[in-house]
């Protein structure tokens, strides 16, 4: 072979290896995380690289930030996606109702056309459709027909037209008399469809629209746009080299032409500093230098858009840019600011305000402008307010970075949010942490933020690499990656308030399955995470729960499931209790504060109250009656041996609280309950090869996770065999992203399989119920923030996403922590 066939196949392979790298390098997660604080404001990226999709909301609503770089007059694109530019030739109702024809009787086949009569239709106003609070026009029947007409002074001048449309759910559209647009299905928001300007006339038009509803809701508004033509310089991609994520960091590499930009967005949460945790201010860091030894003029441009601050585009906002000594901000929110008014798992928060903040002394320029502007004014170099009422505005900073040449330049923006009250709290309006006392500013803490912008950032890389760290040692690389992927999402799905009689309040919404607050059985497998690294925000899921039994407002002997739907804590609004699971949740997580704080203070002033839950799981536990467990989504169930093994845990936990309080004789009491029934669990679930699912049943199996705190706590309830027969039988069950959560179907839960490789007897057997999970994060077709409810075969989501119970990643490195002392 010649030198030359060498070279060329030499370079083929190099080539090759080259895009497998990238290619493996780009997969981190299923989404990155790039503003988390809590469940109201947490914007993510879904794809890989930051430029190829808009920035969301964890709800999967467009929380749109757009960042652009201009190098020499070479601009490029790394962050989000631009919106087109649209001129309003028709309104839709987002920017004022418009009155039209319609009947919910079929109409002759010429009802299209121009000159039809509709003298006989009825007249309503839109939007239409069967949610009287959102619509002008209510719709209840299976079929609507509408017409709309509107008069055109010159088609020619319009560039390029598209169908503005909002529709529940099967649709077609006609603009006089032909078909432009057919859909089945539904959508959530105005989608633009590119339709013909030939078929517009001169004069009047119509409009006519046949919507079927199928199934659910009902609703349309429509109108018509003209997509400006852009001007000014053509808009490039920069080129993405890598991200990398931190616990509290999400970092990228771009190039952009001649110089290179690094993007580091930072939510500071550090949970031994609860003022700084609390802060609801992140960071945006741009730093940048020449690739080419030469020196370079550069601007930044952040576009942030005023739907971070609405529940649906559709509401209307103002936005207005001012200054305080030594930052310039801009801020909006709803003209509504229906405050606290309305709780939901799928809903973004529309009261309060947004603002992004940055420094005066950068010659930062900001400005606003209505979305699809925002682009076009940065490559005019326009930095002048257009707008300051309206639906979708953009929020635009431009930074100068001036000459940059081989030194590196960095500047950081801050986005902000003031919830102004963030929790109801059986009735009461609680404040955020951060300003309970009601005299703070969100002014003062955005400059306090950028005071502090240097130590917080040393504090942040400090603690990442601590935690990665600690992650490497307890559980190798795999699991140090998913626990870094759980630390940011697990916190960002709490609010911290203080509650009236001064209790700290940490409060979890059950993201993406049911929108509870404060639901135990979310608290449980989160907590190893706050149990390592601030037990006092353990505590803070915990007494929502201990006062709603002790003040008599939930009068049960078992300890409830929750206390409302966020962000309405006003009582249990899941429809019935959970009694084994949430009181053994309860006493099991008291247990854990005591053994890790070395200190039964906190079990003693709830003493009382667990008694009565404990004296129940004595009573009912064992072997349970028909009811759900944490695992709803499988049904009621019967005899269930692994929530009995919560039962009788949970026995043990109050006797080992009993001995750190003294009660030796209770402490041997319950000791002995416990012990009693390990024998009695053993000949019952007893299966041979495994132990089952449900007493009655050996054919079954079930991951028995709730067993990991006898080993984690040093109860020694059971014998090591049970653990060493269960983990061999797990193996042969492995699928490609998990074992599955139990014998009835494929499907698992990825927190639970990371507490039963815990009390794996062998590394190798950890690793190997790790690595599927791994697999899973950095493959899955779900590309929403990590779930945790999956098809163990195919990776696909389940339900549930962005939940706080990925905090249970962190079980090994609690079991390590605490075998140490």
């Amino acid at each position: 072979m010649n030198e030359l066939k060498k070279m060329n196949i030499w370079c083929f392979l190099t080539f090759f290896l080259t895009i497998c790298q990238v290619q493996g390098q780009h997969r981190k997660a299923p989404a990155y995380p790039l503003i988390t604080h809590n469940p109201n404001f947490s914007i993510w990226s879904t794809t890989d690289n930051l430029h190829e999709s808009t920035t969301k909301h964890w709800t999967d609503a467009d929380h749109s930030l757009l960042g652009l770089i201009n190098v020499d007059g070479q601009i490029y694109r790394f962050l989000g996606k631009e919106e087109p530019n649209y001129k309003t030739i028709l309104n839709a109702s987002d920017t004022k109702p418009y009155d039209v024809q319609y009947t919910e009787v079929k109409p002759s086949e010429d009802w299209i056309l121009s000159d039809y009569n509709t003298s006989h239709w009825k007249s309503g106003m839109a939007a239409i459709g069967d949610d009287e609070k959102h619509v002008k026009t209510l719709w209840k029947t299976d079929d609507i027909w509408v017409r709309r007409t509107f008069n055109i002074t010159d088609p020619s001048s319009i560039n390029d037209l598209y169908l503005k449309i909002n529709h529940d759910d099967n649709i077609e559209v006609f603009l006089n008399g032909k078909k432009v647009y057919e859909k089945n299905g539904w959508t959530n928001s105005f989608q633009y469809q590119s339709i013909r300007k030939a078929d517009l006339k001169k004069g009047q038009n119509v409009l006519a629209i046949h919507v079927s509803n199928t199934a659910g809701g009902r609703f349309l508004d429509f109108g018509l746009v003209d997509k400006l033509k852009e001007s000014g310089p053509n808009v490039q991609i920069a080129v993405q080299k890598d991200v990398e994520i931190t616990a509290t960091q999400t970092i990228y590499n771009f190039i952009a032409g001649k110089v290179n930009l690094k993007l580091t967005f930072t939510s500071p949460l550090l949970m031994d500093d609860l003022t700084l945790l609390s802060r609801p201010v992140s960071y945006i860091t741009y730093s940048v230098r020449a690739n080419d030894g030469k020196s370079h003029a550069v601007d930044v441009l952040l576009s942030a858009s005023s739907n971070i601050a609405v529940y649906k585009p559709s509401q209307e906002v103002s936005a207005q840019n001012y200054s305080t000594d030594h930052l310039s901000i801009l801020k909006t929110g709803t003209l509504e600011q229906p405050v606290l008014q309305k709780g939901a798992d799928d809903m973004r928060i529309d009261w309060g305000y947004f603002y992004v903040a940055a420094l005066k002394k950068t010659g930062a320029v900001q400005f606003v402008t209505p979305v699809g502007a925002a682009v076009d004014a940065f490559r005019r170099g326009s930095k002048v307010s257009t707008v300051s009422n309206g639906t979708s505005l953009a929020l635009n900073t431009i930074i100068p970075f001036g000459s940059v040449g081989n030194t590196e330049v960095n500047r950081f923006v801050e986005l902000g949010y003031d919830e102004i009250y963030a929790i109801q709290y059986f009735k009461n309006n609680l404040r955020p942490w951060w300003n309970n006392s009601g005299k703070e500013t969100i002014e003062d803490q955005l400059n306090k933020a950028a005071v502090d912008y240097q130590s917080v950032m040393d504090k942040c890389a400090a603690f990442d690499k601590q935690v990665y760290a600690d992650a490497i040692k307890s559980g190798g690389k795999a699991y140090a990656h998913l626990s870094i992927l759980a630390y940011r999402q697990s916190i960002a799905a709490h609010t911290l308030v203080k509650s009236p009689t001064n209790e700290l309040l940490w409060l979890s919404k059950e993201n993406n399955s049911g929108g509870f607050i404060n639901t135990v059985d979310v608290t449980y497998p989160s907590a190893p995470l706050y149990l390592i690294y601030n037990p006092e925000l353990l505590k803070g899921m915990l007494n929502g729960i201990f006062y709603f039994s002790e003040s008599g407002l939930y009068p049960h002997p078992w300890a409830a499931h929750d206390l409302g739907t966020y962000p309405l804590a006003n009582g249990q609004t899941y429809g019935e209790p959970m009694p084994v699971e949430e009181s053994g949740n309860m006493i099991i997580l008291t247990a854990a504060i005591t053994k890790v704080q070395q200190d039964g203070s906190y079990a003693k002033k709830h003493w009382k109250t667990l008694t009565t839950w404990v004296n129940y799981l004595v009573q009912e536990g064992f072997d349970p009656k028909t009811q759900l467990c944490t695992d709803d989504f499988a049904g009621h169930l019967a005899r269930n041996a692994n929530l009995s093994v919560k039962a009788i845990v949970g026995i043990a936990c109050y006797a080992q609280m009993a001995e750190v309080l003294g009660e030796i004789e209770t402490a041997k009491k319950y000791r002995n309950i416990a012990e009693n029934m390990v024998v009695k669990w053993i000949d019952l679930a007893d299966a041979g090869d495994h132990y089952a699912l449900t007493f009655d049943n050996k054919n079954t199996w079930s991951q028995k996770y709730n067993l990991v705190w006898d080993k984690v706590l040093g109860l020694n309830l059971f014998p090591q065999q049970v653990y060493d027969t269960e983990i061999k039988y797990y193996l042969t069950k492995q699928n490609k992203f998990g074992i599955p959560l139990d014998s009835r179907k494929a499907y698992t839960k990825n927190d639970w399989i990371l507490w039963t490789s815990v009390f794996a007897p062998k590394r190798e057997q950890f690793d190997a119920l790790i690595q599927p999970v791994y697999r899973h994060a950095i493959e899955t077709e779900s590309r929403v923030p990590l779930n945790d409810f999956y098809d163990s075969n195919t990776g696909i989501r389940e339900n549930f996403k962005a939940r706080s119970v990925v905090g249970g990643f962190y079980m090994k490195i609690l079991a390590d922590r605490i075998q140490k002392k």
